[in-house]
């Protein structure tokens, strides 16, 4: 018992000199940002100061006619890049097109890795599955997808355009999303599935969706304005 509580002693004294090494050493002037003042009034720290305003160098603004103060008049070659929204009666579908064959060719290079090649999605890596699901919506199990669920074929394109693949959002053409675009939605049965089916402005815009009329109009009053 003597030697184990001897042991003990001396183990704690050398941590005790360990510990105490570096501060005894610490010679060096204060590097660290100095503490705020003490309020003599409630002996706490002064509170930070407060930022400067830039106000003063901003200018006249008028808000009435969307100026600021900030920023510049975006170009027509800005506002292009952007100005890709597509609406369900078509409006705004590009020119251009692309066949069943062609999106086969796509989607196994560039949309297969995260929807899987059966287009069942891969949940690991958060992609949905794009076609099935007819007929679940009213279930407790409802699976939404392309084919189930979505009503306008320009979503799909619109979306498609805008944000895929993942890793280069928008970097495909326009004759590469009607190619994707016949692909997918000939595998989901609603286009057809020849090699030379064909999609572009004209016939993406009669394409018929299953779940057209699943959707009811908005009634906000200001929403048609």
């Amino acid at each position: 018992m003597f030697t184990r509580n001897l042991t003990i002693i001396c183990a704690m004294g050398a941590l005790s000199g360990a510990l105490a090494g570096p501060a005894l050493a610490q010679d060096d002037a204060r590097t660290a940002a100095a503490l705020p003042e003490t309020l003599e009034e409630t002996g706490e720290r002064a509170p930070a100061k407060v930022p400067e305003s830039s106000s003063e160098t901003v200018g006249d603004i008028a808000p009435a006619d969307n100026d600021y103060g900030i920023g510049q008049p975006a170009t027509e070659d800005e506002i292009a890049a952007i100005d890709i929204d597509v609406m369900p009666d078509g409006r705004g579908l590009p020119e251009g097109s692309g066949t069943y064959a062609e999106g086969e060719e796509l989607y196994e290079t560039i949309c297969a890795a995260c929807h899987g090649s059966d287009m069942m999605g891969i949940s690991e890596l958060g992609a949905p599955q794009l076609i099935g699901g007819r007929g679940t919506l009213a279930s407790d199990k409802p699976v939404k997808t392309v084919e189930s669920y979505w009503p306008y074929a320009s979503t799909f394109f619109d979306y498609t355009h805008r944000a895929m693949p993942m890793t280069t959002p928008g970097s495909l053409t326009t004759d590469e999303v009607y190619a994707i675009s016949a692909y997918v939605l000939g595998k989901a049965g609603i286009t057809g599935t020849e090699p030379d089916a064909m999609l572009d402005a004209a016939s993406m815009a009669t394409v018929e969706m299953p779940n057209a009329d699943g959707f009811v109009e908005d009634p906000r009053p200001d929403v048609g304005e």
